[in-house]
């Protein structure tokens, strides 16, 4: 089960990033505050180039808030509430699938509700006519993201057992989305389909991923391949086994090695660590029983 302090935590990243946004914004609030600026030049000068508008025009001049406003939080509650959804569900996700699924369900949640939002926003008159006032900012639409793809994943898993057995997962995210479901007629209906857009795409993800098809592979690749540019030497150890044990091997051809096994085992852990524990094979599985049993 991947503990929240680990480094390739990404639950532990995703906590970081959200709290850091959070501490730089009302950090330069309070420069402005105590500089006694008009706090609309703050929202002007600072807010608009880290939250998502609605308007087309406005966005080519900044195309970064596409991925900036699903980490940005001004308000206390708001974070508090994001931080809680993110590691309530993600804590789940991480444990059924491993660390390399979280964050892609994030990004792509946020991903796919900025551009419904856009298009909500600009589609339908009632909307359109305030276009250039409204933005988004917040981790709602990753968020559901994660909620509904963990929910897809596990749908009978309990939460509070102390509370008749525990509450189905499911329900939590059914009254989740049944409260963004309820605001989509009204002024904030651009970011209320935003929301359950990011849903789908967490629905989505995970119905793909059964098919075999991890559509955040490439993200982890990416990662990896710029890591190894400033770190050759992690690269250098992720040579593969079979090759430092036997083809660089001084020793004769079938000389047992005595951290054969406790390497065997490393590789167990660190598969069910990425991967998650339903990914290991019968024989891992019961290699990890019996190594359960014995001390190396």
């Amino acid at each position: 089960m991947p503990l929240l302090g680990e480094d390739n935590n990404a639950l532990t990243w995703l906590i970081i990033i959200n709290s850091t946004v959070f501490i730089l914004l009302n950090f330069l609030k309070i420069v402005y505050f105590f500089s006694d600026i008009p706090q609309i030049f703050f929202q002007h000068q600072i807010i608009d180039w880290f939250c998502l508008p609605a308007s087309f025009e406005k966005l080519a001049t900044r195309p970064w808030t596409v991925f900036t406003y699903m980490f940005s939080h001004l308000g206390v509650m708001d974070l508090i509430s994001t931080l809680l959804w993110v590691w309530g569900f993600g804590y789940i996700l991480q444990d059924l699938t491993g660390n390399t699924k979280l964050i892609p369900i994030y990004l792509y949640g946020g991903v796919v509700g900025a551009l419904f939002f856009l298009l909500t926003n600009n589609i339908f008159p009632v909307l359109a006519q305030n276009v250039g006032n409204v933005s988004m900012m917040g981790a709602g639409a990753s968020v559901m993201a994660v909620a509904v793809g963990t929910t897809t994943l596990a749908p009978d898993y309990r939460i509070f057992p102390l509370i008749n057995g525990g509450i189905p997962l499911w329900v939590l995210t059914l009254v989740f989305v049944a409260i963004d479901y309820a605001t989509v007629a009204s002024s904030s209906g651009g970011m209320a389909v935003a929301h359950l857009a990011g849903g789908a795409m967490g629905f989505i993800y995970i119905k793909q991923l059964g098919k075999g098809n991890d559509w955040g592979q490439w993200m982890y690749s990416f990662a990896n391949w710029i890591d190894g540019l400033f770190n050759p030497e992690k690269k250098q150890a992720a040579t593969p086994q079979k090759d430092k044990l036997y083809y660089k091997s001084n020793q004769p051809p079938y000389t047992k090695t005595p951290n054969l096994t406790q390497q065997k085992l490393d590789d167990i852990l660190d598969k069910i660590n990425q991967e998650g524990y339903h990914m290991l094979t019968d024989d891992e599985k019961l290699f990890l029983k019996k190594a359960s049993k014995e001390e190396f």
